[in-house]
C-alpha cells in the first residue's frame, strides 16, 4: 500500500474545471454561430463574384463569334460593291440606264443567293433609282434627300452604314451599305448600294444565345446607333445607348467590358462589345445580372440549408452539455479516488515496459557496435596486406580520371538515349536538399540557391544520376548566364496537364522549374538550346551537351522540357517528369540473377568479348575469384565451342560484336540447345538492355563494378 501511495505521489492527478468548461462550451456555441455566418457570407461573396466573371466569358466569347460572323458578311459586302464600281467605272446616269437590262443581271449574279443580301441597286447623281437586283426595269424613285444617300456622298470613297429601315423594293427589314461613286477629278458619279437583311442577323444571334432571354446580342454604328438586336425591343420602345457605352464607341476603343442600366426595361446588364474590323460598326453582347442574381441566391440558399443542418445539430449538443455540467461535477469527485488508483497501476506497468527496452536497445547496440568493430578490423587487416604498394595517391588519381570519363560517357550516351537506366522512385521533399550542396559548389559564391517545394510533391521514377546531371547542368548555364551574380531557384510543384501544348499525354505529372535572372536569349536561340552540340558558348567552353541531356533525360522518364526565356529578364527550364504510382512489378532479370544460387566450386567460365582490352581486364577479376577463364572474341567461335562438347559453370558474353551472331542470339541458341547452361549478358545500350531483359538472363550494365560482377559468380566453398 505505501508503494502504491509512493507512485501515485509522481503523477499529477487529472483535474477539471468546470467553470472554465462551461466558459468554453459558450464559447463553442458562439463560434458555431459567428463562423458559419462569416464562412458562408465570405462564400456568397466570392461565388457572386464568380458567376460575375463567369458570365462576362460567356459574352465576350459569343461576342467574338458575332464579331466573326459580321467581319465576313461587311468584308463580302465591300467586296461586292467594290466589283460593281469597278465594273461600270465613270459611266454617266445616261449610259447605266442604256445598260440596265445587262447590269440588272449583272447585280443579280454579284448578289447570287447570299442569305443576307435582299438587293443591289445603282443610285444616280440626284439619287435616283437606276438599276436594281430585284426588278427590271426598275421603279421610278429617287432617295435624294435620304440620310445614308447624302452621307455616302459626302464621306466617299469610305462606306456608309444607314439605320434601320423598311426597304422600298424588298419590303423587309433592312440597313444599307452605300458606296459612294467618284470619277478622277473627283466629282461625284453616284452610289451603290447593298441592303442587308437585319432577319439574317437576328436568325443568327437566336441561334447563337439559343434563345436564352438573359443574353443579348446587337450591332450598333460607331455613334450609338442601334442597327440590329436580339431579342428585339418591345414595339414603340425607343432605347437610349447609355453614357458609358456611347463614350466607349466614341472613343473607338476596340473591345472592352461595361456595366450599364437598360432605359428600356431598367434592367442591369453586362456589356461586352467589339469593333468590327475596320468599319464604323461594333457588335455587343449584353447579359442581364438579374439572371446571375437569381441564379447566384437559389445556389447560396441551398448551400445555406446544408449549413444550418450541422450548425443546429451543434447547438442542440452544446446546450444538452451545459445541462450535463452540473452531473459530471458531482461524478467527477467520486471517480477521483479511482482515478489515482489507475494511475499508480499504469505508472508501475509504463516503469516496466521503459526498463524491458532498454534492455532491448543496449543489446542490439552492443551487438551491431560488435559487428561494426568486426568490419573495421577486416578490412584494416585486408589494406595492411596489400599496403597499396606505394602506389595510393596514383590509384586516386586514376579513379577520379576515370570518374570524369565515365561522367562524360554517360552525358553522350544520355543525349543519345543508349543509356542504360536505373530508375528508381525519387521523393523530391527529400532528393532535392541532398542535392543542393553540389549545386550550391556549382553556382560558386555570388549566386544564391532557393529551393521551393511543395510539402505533398509526388514521387516521379527516373535514373537519379540522370536527374543530378540534368539538374547541375541547368545550374552550370545559369552561372555562365549570370556573371555579376544573381539568384537560381528551383520550384518543385504537381501539376496536372489537359491538353498542354507540351505533347504530352492528359494526366499527372511533376514539374520542375528552374529560374535564373541572368541575361536570357533571344528566341532564335531558345528554338535551338535543346539540339545536341548547339551551343553559344565561346570555343572549347562548352560542348552544347547540357540542355540535350536534360531533354533526353526527361523524355526517357516519360516527360518533356521546356524552355521560356526573356532575353534581359531571364530563362526559366520546365522539366515535366511522369507522377510515380507505386505498384507491384516483375522483378528485372538483373535482381533474379542475383538470387541464382552460387557456383558450387570454382569452375570454368567462357568470356565472349571481341574487345580485347576490355576482355584482358574482366577476365583477371573472374581470376581473383577463382575462376579459370576461356576467352572467345565472338559469338559464333564461342557456339562452335560449346557445340564441340565443352561445358563451362558460367558462359558470360557481350552483346554487341562481329560475325553472324550477337550476344542476344548467343543466348537464344543456349537457351533452346542446353536449358541447363547458365548464362548471363553484358551491355552499355539501354534498347538492347531492355531485349535482353526479355530473355530472362541476367544482365550486367556497363559499366559495371567488382561487387556486380562477384555477385554473380561468387563461388561457395
Amino acid at each position: 500500500m505505501q508503494r502504491a501511495e509512493r507512485v501515485a505521489v509522481d503523477f499529477l492527478m487529472p483535474s477539471r474545471n468546470f467553470t472554465a468548461t462551461r466558459r468554453v462550451l459558450l464559447v463553442v456555441l458562439a463560434v458555431s454561430i459567428l463562423f458559419p455566418l462569416a464562412c458562408l457570407a465570405g462564400y456568397g461573396y466570392f461565388d457572386y463574384q464568380r458567376r460575375i466573371a463567369d458570365s462576362n466569358d460567356v459574352i465576350d466569347r459569343l461576342v467574338r463569334v458575332t464579331e466573326e460572323q459580321a467581319v465576313k458578311v461587311l468584308d463580302l459586302n465591300q467586296q461586292m460593291a467594290s466589283r460593281i464600281v469597278e465594273m461600270i467605272g465613270t459611266q454617266s446616269d445616261a449610259q447605266i440606264r442604256e445598260r440596265e437590262a445587262e447590269l440588272h443581271e449583272r447585280l443579280r449574279e454579284i448578289g447570287g443567293d447570299f442569305p443576307q443580301v435582299a438587293s443591289i441597286y445603282l443610285l444616280g447623281v440626284n439619287g435616283d433609282l437606276l438599276v436594281s437586283s430585284r426588278s427590271y426595269p426598275g421603279p421610278r424613285l429617287s432617295i435624294g434627300q435620304r440620310e445614308d444617300f447624302v452621307a455616302a456622298r459626302a464621306m466617299r470613297p469610305q462606306p456608309y452604314f444607314s439605320l434601320p429601315m423598311l426597304g422600298p423594293l424588298s419590303q423587309t427589314d433592312v440597313f444599307n451599305t452605300t458606296l459612294g461613286r467618284s470619277d478622277v477629278d473627283g466629282r461625284f458619279l453616284g452610289a451603290v448600294s447593298v441592303a442587308l437583311r437585319n432577319e439574317y442577323f437576328s436568325r443568327f444571334y437566336r441561334e447563337l444565345t439559343n434563345g436564352d432571354p438573359s443574353l443579348a446580342l446587337a450591332l450598333y454604328r460607331q455613334d450609338g446607333n442601334l442597327m440590329v438586336r436580339y431579342p428585339a425591343w418591345p414595339a414603340g420602345a425607343r432605347p437610349a445607348v447609355p453614357d458609358a457605352f456611347a463614350a466607349a464607341l466614341r472613343d473607338k476603343q476596340l473591345s472592352g467590358h461595361v456595366r450599364i442600366k437598360s432605359a428600356v426595361d431598367g434592367g442591369e446588364r453586362l456589356v461586352a462589345f467589339r469593333r468590327v474590323g475596320d468599319y464604323p460598326v461594333y457588335v455587343s453582347g449584353a447579359y442581364g445580372t438579374g439572371t446571375i442574381v437569381d441564379a447566384w441566391r437559389r445556389h447560396f440558399m441551398v448551400i445555406a440549408a446544408l449549413t444550418a443542418v450541422p450548425c443546429v445539430a451543434i447547438w442542440i449538443l452544446v446546450l444538452y452539455s451545459l445541462r450535463q455540467l452540473d452531473g459530471e461535477r458531482i461524478a467527477w469527485e467520486r471517480w477521483q479516488g479511482e482515478v489515482a488508483m489507475r494511475l499508480s497501476a499504469e505508472a508501475s506497468s509504463r516503469q516496466l515496459q521503459r526498463m524491458g527496452a532498454l534492455g532491448n536497445l543496449v543489446a542490439n547496440v552492443a551487438h551491431d557496435f560488435n559487428n561494426l568493430l568486426m568490419v573495421v578490423s577486416a578490412n584494416i587487416e585486408l589494406a595492411r596486406v596489400k599496403r597499396y604498394n606505394n602506389l595510393e595517391k596514383e590509384m586516386h588519381a586514376v579513379q577520379r580520371a576515370t570518374a570524369t570519363a565515365e561522367s562524360l560517357t554517360r552525358r553522350l550516351l544520355s543525349v543519345a538515349k543508349k543509356q542504360p537506366l536505373k530508375q528508381e522512385p525519387i521523393d523530391l521533399k527529400k532528393w532535392m536538399p541532398g542535392a543542393a550542396p553540389l549545386l550550391e559548389a556549382a553556382l560558386g559564391d555570388h549566386i544564391e540557391l532557393a529551393l521551393s517545394i511543395v510539402d505533398d510533391v509526388w514521387q516521379v521514377l527516373a535514373d537519379p544520376t540522370d536527374l543530378e546531371l540534368a539538374v547541375m547542368n541547368l545550374a552550370v548555364n545559369a552561372r555562365d548566364a549570370m556573371p555579376r551574380g544573381g539568384r537560381f531557384v528551383i520550384r518543385c510543384q504537381n501539376n496536372r496537364l489537359v491538353s498542354s501544348d507540351t505533347l504530352l499525354p492528359d494526366g499527372e505529372y511533376v514539374l520542375i522549374a528552374c529560374s535564373d535572372d541572368g541575361e536570357g536569349m533571344p528566341e532564335t536561340v531558345a528554338r535551338r538550346a535543346f539540339e545536341p552540340l548547339f551551343t553559344t558558348k565561346l570555343s572549347g567552353s562548352g560542348a552544347g551537351l547540357g540542355l540535350a541531356q536534360v531533354l533526353s533525360m526527361c523524355e526517357q522518364a516519360g516527360g518533356t522540357a521546356k524552355i521560356d526565356s526573356v532575353p534581359g529578364s531571364g530563362t526559366t527550364v520546365r522539366l515535366y517528369l511522369p507522377r510515380y504510382r507505386e505498384h507491384r512489378q516483375a522483378r528485372p532479370a538483373s535482381a533474379e540473377a542475383a538470387e541464382q544460387p552460387a557456383l558450387r566450386h570454382a569452375g570454368m567460365v567462357l568470356l565472349v568479348e571481341d574487345n580485347e582490352d576490355v576482355a584482358a581486364g574482366v577476365a583477371a577479376v573472374l581470376e581473383t575469384f577463382g575462376c579459370e577463364v576461356r576467352h572467345e572474341p565472338t559469338a559464333d567461335q564461342a557456339f562452335d565451342v560449346l557445340t564441340g562438347g565443352e561445358r563451362f559453370e558460367l558462359v558470360l558474353s557481350d552483346i554487341q560484336m562481329p560475325g553472324k551472331l550477337n550476344g542476344i542470339d548467343l543466348a537464344e541458341r543456349v537457351r533452346s540447345t542446353w536449358p541447363s547452361q547458365k548464362i548471363a549478358l553484358m551491355t552499355g545500350y539501354a534498347d538492347e538492355l531492355e531485349r535482353a531483359r526479355r530473355l530472362g538472363v541476367a544482365i550486367l550494365a556497363k559499366p559495371f563494378n567488382i561487387e556486380e560482377l562477384h555477385a554473380l559468380v561468387a563461388c561457395e566453398s
